[in-house]
């Protein structure tokens, strides 16, 4: 071992698995240690990592398995360290998960599946993706590969952010910045939530805004916090929501006597929207410490100020 040697502990639901992989790609001057105290970096997942933070004297980067790095952003933590999370790989997944339900609710496949059961034939009336109109809130990478992929399904896709600007090249038809999006919402038949936890996303999703719905689609796959439980459920009985589609709640797992779990126009996925395979975690964490072993900065580091 020479004075430039990387220590790399591993905290994760995952251990042998991420250890097999690191091990495979035999990065330079990177050795595995099972000693906290001699670790610089740390491959972890955040939840796991919160309670043992002061246990890494040595610490210099944590790089997380999963997007979300809420668990590392208490007031009470340490901040002293670089922290990165999992960036560029969930599109695919969410696309797939919110036009996944999209189809099967628009096409009633629900229904069909319904009626076969009782040999019973009776066709329903739809119209194709191409009349619709999605708003996605948060224009980062998720919410890009999202749009690219409404395009092709022939989707109009409204973007919303804070800067209320597009970037060069954006695959959005419009952009509003987060103060319109009532008026986003007012235009849309399917709104998807891609929204990190900051204080300005907090219930955001409130009665003001969900009341100038039309009877969308309203998918959550960022937090659960940015929506009003309350208002979300009268949206729903009003018929400002059609359907509702949950896979991020304030608390997890949902606790059985939530009112989420009987309401018959929401559905509920226990947070399996996009998930961290460990292969792509590690290609990830394997192109940023090359980049950090040269003495370069480290890219895409999470400012623990915004949250993101």
């Amino acid at each position: 071992m020479n004075i430039f040697t990387k220590k790399l502990y591993i905290l994760t639901e995952q251990n042998e698995i991420y250890q097999k992989l690191i091990e495979s790609l035999a990065l330079p001057n990177l050795q595995l240690t099972d000693n906290k105290q001699h670790a610089d970096l740390v491959l972890a997942s955040p939840p796991l990592l919160a309670s043992q933070l002061d246990d890494f004297e040595n610490l210099q980067w944590v790089q997380s398995v999963y997007a979300g790095i809420d668990a590392l952003m208490k007031d009470s933590l340490r901040r002293d360290y670089q922290l990165t999370n999992v960036k560029g790989i969930f599109g695919q997944q969410i696309a797939e998960y919110v036009f996944g339900f999209a189809i099967k609710h628009y096409r009633h496949f629900e229904q069909y599946k319904a009626q076969q059961k009782e040999q019973h034939w009776n066709p329903y009336q739809y119209k194709t993706l191409d009349t619709k109109t999605i708003t996605i809130v948060g224009t980062g990478t998720i919410g890009e590969h999202l749009a690219k992929v409404s395009t092709a399904f022939g989707v109009r896709a409204i973007g919303v952010n804070t800067r209320g600007i597009p970037t060069p090249g954006s695959p959005f038809n419009e952009i509003y910045h987060i103060d319109e999006l009532s008026s986003a919402i007012e235009k849309s038949d399917i709104v998807v939530s891609t929204l990190p936890n900051t204080a300005n996303t907090i219930g955001i999703f409130n009665r003001q805004v969900l009341s100038a719905g039309n009877g969308f689609l309203m998918f959550n796959v960022g937090r659960g916090n940015s929506i009003v439980q309350d208002d979300l459920i009268s949206a729903l009985d009003n018929g400002f929501i059609e359907h509702a589609f949950l896979d991020v709640f304030e608390q997890e797992p949902l606790e059985p006597s939530h009112p989420y779990w009987e309401h018959p126009k929401i559905t509920i996925t226990p947070h399996i929207a996009a998930l961290s395979f460990p292969e792509q975690v590690v290609d990830i964490f394997a192109r940023h410490y090359k980049h950090w072993e040269q003495g370069y900065t480290l890219q895409d580091c999470i400012d623990f100020d915004k949250g993101y």
